[in-house]
Order: structure tokens, then sequence, then C-alpha cells
């Protein structure tokens, strides 16, 4: 087999594993991973506006906002405007939205993490390379992307 085989072989078996993944999470929970990541910041965070939510999951507040308006009318967040400055919107976690964060599965980035945190310096920094230039081979260096291993486009799981 050549060596650019085994590397197509296994970029198919990472993109597999995100799509089982998202697929379980989905059938478990109801929700994507963008979705339970929002809900989890909002929770972490309390009232929080949604700029503050896009800047800490690096996403845009425009995706943010798509993906609250798939979360909000399922009860799971509420959307409360500022008495003190109409211009703030706060967002909180119902307690609907709690206990679909409770009874969903581990976010599978958690799970990457964990175990790359385990590799010694070298061998994180030799990933990242790698996977950098598998990027750029593959004309993807522009791309926006945040940290959530999802198969679908961020803007296409927003409107699920």
């Amino acid at each position: 087999m050549k060596k650019y085989e085994e590397l197509l072989i296994s970029l198919r078996k990472v993109i597999r594993a995100i799509d089982i993944y998202s697929r379980k999470l989905n059938k478990d929970s109801g929700l994507t991973s963008p979705q339970l990541l929002v809900l989890q910041n909002i929770a972490a965070q309390g009232d929080v506006m949604v700029k503050d939510i896009a800047s800490s999951i690096n996403l845009s507040s425009a995706t943010v906002t798509s993906i609250l308006d798939r979360l909000e009318p399922r009860g799971l967040v509420i959307r409360q405007r500022s008495t003190i400055d109409k211009r703030k919107v706060g967002l909180h976690v119902t307690q609907a939205g709690m206990d679909a964060i409770k009874g969903a599965p581990t976010p599978l980035q958690e799970h990457f993490i964990q175990r790359f945190e385990t590799l010694a310096e070298w061998e994180q920094t030799q990933l990242v390379a790698t996977m950098q230039r598998i990027a750029l081979m593959m004309d993807a260096q522009d791309i926006d992307a945040s940290p959530v291993l999802e198969l679908n486009s961020l803007q296409d799981l927003a409107h699920k």
C-alpha cells in the first residue's frame, strides 16, 4: 500500500469517527456538538452575552445567534433583555437545558483533548504541524473553523 493511501485511510477513519459520534450525540440528546457547546458555556458563565459565548468557543456571533434561535424555542435557553441597558441581552440556561447538558455524552473534542494532553510536548507540536500541513495540502487553510468536532458546517448545524 502506498503511503498516501495509508494517510487517506486514516483521514477517512477520523471523518467516520466524527460522523458516528455526531449521530450518537444527536440521537441521545437531540443536540448537535455546537449546540451542546453553546449550552455548556452559557451554563458555566451564567448571565452572559452572545459575543462572550462566541469569543469563548471561537464561533461568530451570527453562528451563536443561529444556534440560540434553535435552542430557545425548545425551552433550553432564555434570552433576557437588560433592564439597565436595553441593548444588552443576557443568556440563561433553563432547567430543561441543564437536564440536556447532564444527559449528553462528553463532546468528542473533550475526549480527544484528554488524550492529546497526555502526549509529550514534542508529539503535540508534531501533530499540530502535521495537521496544519494536511489542511494546507487540501486547500483548507482559509476555512473558518472552531474546535468543534462535527462533520457538517457549523452554519448547517445551527439550523438543525
